[in-house]
């Protein structure tokens, strides 16, 4: 078995990591008349991710930092999640253009391990003052390459 690719920050050279992961608290609301999570919200779950993956990674420290904006999203739904499930989300960069780059998702039960589900997201630069893209910048550039997965 090869070892997973690993990515460095590189404000935290020292400290190798694997593909980002965070756990998510599932809420009632997260419920629909199914019984089970509402399709819909496995894009709220997919969010919360990068927008982690994002500040912890790129050394942000306030949303108004963010400087990319979705692009396009896409999801395949494989099993159900219900109620007392525990989600867990896993999110990696899977391409990276000049101005855009597409990170990978896997959503799963944390204690049976099956995936709930596979997104994929495209985020670009974007410049706010000008209203245009922008090519990524150095600093993440070099962090997205690091942890690059097809």
């Amino acid at each position: 078995m090869r070892a997973p690719k690993r990515f460095l920050n590189p404000r935290d050279i020292g400290r190798a990591m694997t593909r980002f992961t965070t756990d998510v608290q599932m809420r009632f609301r997260d419920i629909d008349g199914m019984g089970h999570v509402n399709n819909a919200v496995y894009l709220s779950y997919t969010e919360l991710a990068r927008t982690q993956f994002y500040m912890q990674f790129a050394g942000k420290k306030t949303l108004d930092e963010i400087d990319f904006i979705l692009a396009h999203v896409d999801i395949d739904f494989e099993s159900q999640a219900v109620w007392g499930d525990q989600i867990r989300v896993t999110v990696w960069p899977s391409k990276i253009g000049t101005s855009s780059f597409t990170l990978h998702y896997e959503i799963s039960e944390k204690r049976s391990g099956p995936i709930l589900a596979r997104a994929n997201s495209v985020l670009v630069s974007y410049d706010y003052e000008k209203k245009k893209p922008k090519p990524i910048p150095g600093d993440f550039r070099k962090l997205l390459e690091a942890a690059l997965e097809a």
